[in-house]
């Protein structure tokens, strides 16, 4: 699909707006996500272990907001990025990054229909709600490998110079996320607990491909490098 024509400055102004449009949404998700926590709420003569037992029924509600709160804050950086080697647009780029956030506004929804159904043990084994969480990560993950591959495609023309390892990279890195979901939904059928034990991996998985793309960076030449040597 051919770029929407516009005068240079105009064009700029319109990737200005998706950007800013795009950074809105991710903030008010996020935002969002912290509605869900409740304060809890003990008669005017209680102990603290009262206390401490009604916000112990919070600690599901509280670890999927951290938990959304990350992930949200990680998609937000992969696009901050991404949208940094933005110089046009077209249509198509505007729904697909529209698609794209549409997953991340979801997000607090499904996040609270997890965290509501992991509160006691009778709840953990509900594969349901967790399958749709899940379901959610993974077409967050595979609209966000559509976009880098959109913006990252010379045909395109909607980016100006993006490293290789970087394109390459940023896609492999799309798709870890929703891989690890869905091993950790796949164990979740048969333990529940070791299932969700299964996302801690994420950090790890992600600290190594960003060692792997500094390790790249390092041994290929950037583009302004190759040009000087010209």
């Amino acid at each position: 699909m051919e770029t929407v024509p516009h005068h240079p400055h105009k064009q700029d102004f319109q990737v200005e707006r998706l950007i800013f449009f795009s950074d809105a949404v991710f903030a008010i998700a996020i935002t969002i996500l912290v509605i869900d926590l409740k304060v809890p709420i003990v008669p005017e003569n209680a102990t603290d272990q009262q206390f401490l037992n009604e916000f112990e029924k919070q600690i599901p509600q509280i670890l999927g907001f951290v938990m959304s709160f990350f992930l949200i804050g990680i998609y937000w950086t992969a696009h901050h990025n991404m949208f940094g080697y933005v110089i046009n647009y077209s249509k198509r780029l505007l729904w697909i990054n529209l698609i794209f956030l549409f997953t991340i506004v979801i997000m607090p929804f499904t996040t609270a229909i997890y965290s509501e159904y992991s509160v006691t043990e009778g709840h953990l084994k509900l594969i349901s709600p967790y399958a749709i969480y899940v379901f959610n990560i993974c077409i967050t993950g595979i609209m966000n490998f559509i976009l880098l591959a959109y913006i990252t495609n010379p045909k395109n023309k909607i980016s100006e110079y993006v490293p290789a390892n970087y394109a390459k990279f940023g896609k492999i890195r799309s798709l870890i996320t929703p891989a690890i979901f869905l091993i950790s939904l796949m164990v979740c059928f048969f333990d529940p607990g070791p299932g969700r034990m299964v996302l801690f991996l994420i950090p790890f998985a992600m600290a190594y491909i960003s060692r792997k793309i500094r390790k790249e960076s390092i041994a290929v030449p950037n583009h302004s490098t190759k040009k000087m040597k010209k």
